[in-house]
């Protein structure tokens, strides 16, 4: 669990970077994670340009002080923190990673990584390494890990966990230190604006399982809220909904091949509302394209459908349409 000022940076700093990047961070987050910093995004309404310039710096000035540590160890991060920012600043920065780094057992960054990735990442280690790293990891995230690795490995790095005597923290956080820096070499900005909408745009932009599955857990804890985000997201095929002129705008900004790919993977209801608002020979056309694809990736289907989806609110904040509701509107 993060500390509550942790939280509120971590919510400040998601907010400036935008849902493009913040989305997939949080894709990469665990259950109460996702939840904790959900909830703070909602309920920020705005964070003054002084404070998030205070914790955008506060952020870098960490990673920064994690490099230094991991170069040379404590004391040379501080002495060169020192001479960039000052003996004061430099000792509070200290000061909150030293504690982090207390609290954390060093291989919590491996909690990230999936399965299959670790195992690929740690395979090439000597195996009393390996056991070594399956040992603090989640059972669960270990044995599936551990199943991914070459068979002659998984009976000698079983035998060397369960062999494993105590070992010094400070080797422990020295050998964490180490994969961490080896794991991250190969590995627009808005403060007005955060609430339930970022928070929506921020679900928009997921895959539709991590979106679907952390809105479910996240509504045991907070159903007005999670009600709330449903009601301003916006996804492809809502757009059958909208009125025929919107349609016809929506033909006219969009790419070809993106709609194409965007329709091949959506329901016949949405299909046939693109449909009827096409000339004959552009909806054959279409229907010839899909069926020369062949089978599509989900993930291409779904960026597709985003690209539209991302017309769609242009359109809507430029005023030529409204996503508000379904229902046909008056034109004089």
């Amino acid at each position: 669990m993060m500390s509550e000022d942790g939280v509120k940076r971590a919510a400040a700093i998601m907010i400036a970077l935008g849902e493009d990047v913040t989305s997939p961070v949080l894709a990469a987050l665990d259950e109460e994670e996702v939840g904790e910093l959900t909830k703070e995004i909602a309920t920020t309404k705005v964070v003054s340009p002084d404070k998030m310039d205070e914790y955008i710096e506060d952020f870098y000035n960490m990673m920064l002080a994690k490099k230094f540590i991991a170069k040379g160890g404590l004391d040379y991060a501080k002495s060169v923190l020192v001479k960039s920012l000052g003996p004061e600043r430099a000792r509070k920065i200290i000061d909150r990673l030293t504690k982090m780094l207390e609290q954390s057992s060093g291989f919590d960054f491996l909690s990230k990584i999936d399965p299959k990735q670790l195992a690929k990442f740690i395979q090439t280690e000597h195996p009393q390494t390996i056991a070594l790293i399956l040992a603090h990891l989640d059972p669960s995230q270990a044995a599936e890990s551990l199943a991914q690795l070459p068979d002659d490995l998984q009976s000698d790095i079983t035998l060397r966990i369960s062999n494993l005597q105590d070992i010094s923290p400070s080797v422990v956080k020295t050998l964490a230190r180490v994969l961490e820096e080896r794991f991250e070499s190969l590995s627009s900005y808005n403060v007005e604006v955060g609430g339930v909408k970022s928070v929506a745009e921020i679900f928009n932009r997921m895959d539709r399982v991590t979106s679907k599955s952390t809105l479910e857990k996240l509504e045991k804890e907070d159903p007005e809220l999670v009600q709330a985000i449903r009601d301003m997201m916006f996804v492809f095929e809502d757009i059958k909904v909208l009125n025929d002129v919107a349609l016809q705008e929506i033909l006219k900004k969009a790419d070809k091949k993106a709609l194409t790919l965007a329709l091949k993977g959506t329901d016949p209801d949405t299909q046939d509302r693109f449909f009827k608002n096409m000339s004959a020979r552009a909806v054959d056309t279409m229907k010839e394209e899909m069926e020369y694809m062949g089978p599509i990736k989900l993930k291409e289907v779904e960026k597709a459908q985003h690209e539209i989806v991302a017309i769609v609110r242009e359109l809507d904040e430029d005023g030529v349409i409204s996503i508000g509701g379904g229902e046909e509107e008056e034109y004089v």
